[in-house]
């Protein structure tokens, strides 16, 4: 279903996750996503997560070997 698709709840669940970790002292959060999750690595980016590296071939999926993005958000808020 697509209905969702496109109005920005994504951004807004990764927003709130961002502030629940903050305000339990996590300073460090990471992500992996598939290469191709090109609206998804955006949407982390512009919530301040960076991109650290590619994890190559890290797991089998449907006979495929995948690789994902990772990506890293620090605070600064301690």
């Amino acid at each position: 279903d697509n209905s969702v698709h496109g109005k920005g709840f994504g951004e807004m669940l990764l927003h709130k996750l961002i502030e629940e970790t903050e305000e339990h002292h996590f300073w460090t959060l990471q992500s992996g996503i598939f290469p191709e999750n090109v609206a998804s690595i955006k949407i982390h980016e512009k919530l301040g997560f960076r991109i650290i590296g590619r994890r190559e071939k890290i797991a089998e999926m449907n006979g495929v070997w995948r690789d994902v993005i990772l990506l890293e958000r620090r605070t600064h808020k301690f």
